[in-house]
């Protein structure tokens, strides 16, 4: 018996599909919102329309006249991709071709936090079956790392500078999963490239529920919060495992699930230090000790409102 019959045949894998968001764009090494908004796509499928504000993402997917998109995409101003997004449901519907058809909006932190938080508003008081999908990476990175709503407290940016007079960004990050609950929509939740698996199950999960949807992906950036880039999975780890960023879903305003962190806590420093925007917390002295304390205690209350130990 010849050698070549007694060997199993092998199983053939499945061919992979090509991905909505196609290799070869312009993102930075180690991008957090390149790798977040190519799992958001994978889970949603090739069914799907999207919008995007101006932003990184906007800039390094789409130089004129190329596109690393591969479905129906649509970038309008910094303020309204969510309204766009409810301008294609309202024509999808006109024209019978609603069903079985996703809609993703899209938009940073300061599209989505700041400039674009009415429009959102809008699209949620009025009930889109629309999944808008936020790639929080603190700052306004595009036009120079500037602070946003989301730019977490005692953060360096170029608007938000330690100095003699400050430690940072003076405020703490908007609770906009909690805004967009308190619309009563069915469901929200958070999540992070850190975990991409659970990121993946939620936008599938977002996108079978009819009526409007928020979620809000924590995605680093080297370039803004200045860590090397082959730690970008691991920072944003650790700021689930500091309690800074609180896991969790909410339906219809209430907190259902979250991803509790138990034995696997790490304290806030091993978060803080990789990242040159805040080196300025570890310099000597009692007046630094009292910025990390203050910071500490942002991830006791996280820890303790959302169940995570």
């Amino acid at each position: 018996m010849s050698d070549t019959k007694t060997k199993k045949k092998r199983k053939e894998k499945p061919p992979i599909e090509e991905p909505l968001l196609a290799p070869g764009h312009r993102a930075c090494s180690g991008c957090g919102e390149s790798l977040g908004a190519k799992l958001v796509m994978d889970a949603a499928g090739p069914n799907t329309y999207a919008t995007c504000c101006t932003g990184c993402l906007e800039v390094f997917s789409t130089p004129y006249p190329e596109s690393a998109w591969k479905m129906p995409w649509i970038h309008s101003l910094f303020e309204n991709s969510s309204a766009v997004a409810a301008g294609i449901e309202a024509a999808l519907i006109a024209q019978g071709r609603d069903k079985d058809v996703n809609i993703i909006a899209m938009g940073g932190d300061g599209g989505t936090a700041d400039i674009g938080i009415g429009c959102l508003s809008g699209m949620l008081e009025r009930g889109h079956n629309i999944l808008y999908v936020c790639f929080d990476n603190e700052a306004y990175m595009n036009t120079g790392v500037q602070r946003s709503g989301l730019t977490p407290f005692d953060a360096r940016t170029s608007t938000s500078p330690p100095g003699k007079r400050s430690w940072g960004n003076k405020t703490t990050k908007k609770n906009l999963p909690g805004i967009a609950g308190a619309h009563g929509i069915p469901y929200v939740a958070t999540a992070t490239v850190g975990y991409p698996n659970d990121l993946i199950n939620k936008v599938k999960k977002a996108l079978k529920i009819q009526g409007p949807k928020y979620m809000q992906v924590h995605v680093p950036c080297p370039l803004g919060w200045i860590h090397p880039t082959d730690q970008t999975i691991e920072i944003a780890k650790l700021a689930v495992l500091t309690g800074l960023i609180p896991i969790y879903e909410m339906e219809y305003g209430e907190v259902t699930r979250v991803r509790k962190i138990g034995k696997n806590r790490r304290p806030v420093e091993d978060y803080l230090k990789p990242q040159g925007r805040f080196r300025h917390l570890f310099a000597k002295g009692a007046e630094a000790e009292e910025e990390l304390e203050k910071i500490r205690q942002i991830a006791e209350d996280n820890i303790k409102k959302f169940g995570l130990a």
